[in-house]
């Protein structure tokens, strides 16, 4: 479906509020060009007409009360037709923003590995709002420019059928105008909507690396790379400033200069005739309808540039909105017992490349499984296919014998919870943090979860407990803080399945101790994965898989993998051995 379709579609949702605002801009249009009409009266009937007893001011000031009140008429329903129409357009982006931001809830994670999210961001808010540009101003003006040039061409005709026959002369210059503008500007506002979204890309990548890039003092070449995209952004845009500069106004005024040649020609030869005879009422009406003509002309030519910004944003948003994503399910299962397995799994982010080979491992209810490996060994990979974040290329995973491919993403997800490495935390509050603003965890659960994981001795210095407001990504909080949330999150929602990926990397000692205190009693009746670099806290697991390069390399517990003295045992060796040597320093 073409994207001009697409629009439109959108637009009927909201017909009813379109159909009166058009009704009531018919009336005003009508009321307004029936001025010219009342002035030809006034001016053929009493005055030019007046006879030698002078004239009757009676009857013209009926005239001007009536120019008068059409003139109100006019006023008052102009400002319900905008009204009308400003509401229509605020609620088809409303509608078009939502779709949007639903859509993307359900593409794959594996789309937001390959595109920014600054370009993201750019085509829910910068391009949707070229969008409502085109419902609020674009639509608009052609609409009202539209009706008037309809309702002067009409009165013109009435006036004299052929003088109206040749002032439509300026419609097919209008048309072949539009398609020649189109054709080289659709090219040049492609490049500039692409540079918008490179330029709000890497602001967005400067802003969340701001630290490192200070760090390093590459400010200048980042403001370098900047002010290169932003220059070709101000070339092409003078591109098509050259283009309007040159056509819009100077466009117009040919045209109406072309009109007016015409106009003078036709009643200057009339004039002259024996056999007709030209009013001066006749003449006024005629040079006034003339003169509006051209105020729409000039609205619909001034607003070619905007009508293909907004074409080219509505073909960037409805690109994002035809990828292919699933539908959020609400589907409801019993909680999991919590077996789970992968039968001969293999895994590519890319074709061929399989940072997964051949994988086959099963976690009994209530088991501990710990992922151990060096980095890019495939341990959170393996997690990645648990959450159905990323699909298996061959092989089949199950959960209590139920293959997870033939089940909804979000009914895989809904029992199991993960603790990342690097916790994300959204601007609120600690409480709506925790709960996740989700009606089913009580302000009570919440402060019940962070007790359980020790939350009280971290949390205690702060002046407001769980509703201590939180910035985006938590910065005010240090990194143990952030983790309990993290993991009061995780617990909160009484998941059967627990991933902790890479949980006590990021903290102390002691916060590292209170979670692992926590989770002797936490891991009772879940089945638990652990992904971890320190060795020291993954002793107690039940069972230790060593990956290395997308194979399982070694499996047993901690003292049967030491007892081997294989990898894990030189890994273990080499930590505490650096562990040693950093606590005799």
């Amino acid at each position: 479906m073409s994207t001009g379709k697409r629009l439109v579609r959108y637009a009927l949702d909201y017909k009813n509020l379109l159909i009166g605002g058009l009704l009531l801009l018919g009336v005003a249009v009508a009321a307004d060009l029936m001025g010219p009409m009342i002035a030809k009266r006034i001016i053929d009937d009493h005055i030019a007409g007046a006879t030698g007893g002078g004239i009757d001011f009676k009857p013209i000031a009926k005239l001007l009360a009536v120019f008068f009140g059409l003139a109100v008429v006019t006023a008052i329903f102009r400002y319900f037709q905008y009204l009308l129409l400003q509401k229509a357009a605020n609620r088809i982006i409303q509608r078009m923003r939502n779709d949007l931001y639903e859509h993307i809830q359900t593409l794959p994670i594996r789309y937001f590995d390959n595109l920014p999210a600054g370009k993201v961001v750019a085509r829910i808010t910068n391009d949707t709002e070229a969008i409502r540009n085109l419902y609020v101003t674009v639509v608009s003006q052609f609409a009202i420019s539209g009706m008037y040039m309809i309702g002067i061409f009409v009165a013109l005709f009435y006036l004299d059928p052929k003088m109206g026959a040749i002032t439509l002369f300026v419609l097919p210059i209008l048309y072949i105008w539009m398609k020649m503008y189109r054709k080289f500007a659709s090219k040049v506002n492609h490049v500039i909507r692409g540079k918008v979204s490179d330029m709000n890309a890497m602001i967005n990548e400067s802003i969340n690396g701001m630290t490192i890039i200070q760090a390093f003092r590459r400010e200048k070449q980042m403001d370098e790379e900047f002010s290169g995209l932003n220059d070709e952004h101000y070339r092409y845009q003078n591109k098509l400033l050259k283009v309007e500069a040159a056509t819009s106004h100077n466009l117009v005024d040919v045209i109406r200069s072309l009109t007016f040649i015409f106009f003078i020609w036709y009643f200057g030869g009339a004039s002259l005739s024996t056999e007709s005879v030209i009013s001066v009422g006749m003449l006024y009406a005629f040079v006034d309808y003339i003169t509006r003509l051209f105020n729409p002309i000039t609205g619909v030519v001034n607003q070619f540039a905007h009508l293909e910004h907004s074409l080219v944003a509505a073909e960037r948003v409805f690109k994002l909105l035809d990828r292919e994503g699933e539908p959020v399910c609400d589907e409801k299962i019993d909680r999991y017992r919590g077996d789970v397995r992968f039968e001969n799994v293999w895994f590519a982010y890319k074709e061929e490349e399989y940072v997964l080979k051949e994988l086959s491992f099963e976690a009994k209810q209530g088991e501990t499984v710990a992922l151990v490996g060096h980095t890019g060994s495939g341990k959170s990979s393996i997690m990645n296919l648990l959450f159905r974040f990323y699909d298996a290329s061959k092989g089949k995973i199950t959960i209590d014998g139920m293959d997870i491919g033939d089940m909804p993403r979000q009914t895989v997800r809904s029992h199991m919870g993960i603790v990342l490495q690097d916790p994300y935390l959204f601007s609120g509050t600690i409480e709506s943090n925790v709960s996740l603003s989700d009606p089913r965890i009580t302000r009570e659960k919440v402060q019940q979860s962070l007790d359980a994981v020790g939350g009280e001795r971290v949390l205690k210095h702060l002046p407001n407990g769980i509703d201590e407001e939180v910035v985006e990504k938590g910065s005010t909080l240090s990194s143990g803080q952030r983790q309990l949330i993290s993991f009061a999150r995780a617990l909160a929602f009484d998941p059967a399945i627990l991933i902790l990926d890479e949980a006590t990397s990021n903290i102390d000692t002691e916060t590292e101790e209170i979670i692992q205190h926590a989770m002797d009693v936490l891991k009772k009746g879940r089945t638990t994965f652990i992904i971890a670099h320190r060795l020291s806290t993954i002793k107690n697991a039940d069972r230790i898989l060593v990956l290395d390069r997308g194979e399982i390399v070694e499996s047993g517990s901690h003292d049967e993998l030491l007892a081997e003295d294989g990898q894990y045992a030189q890994m273990y060796k080499l930590q505490a051995g650096t562990s040693s040597q950093s606590n005799s320093d």
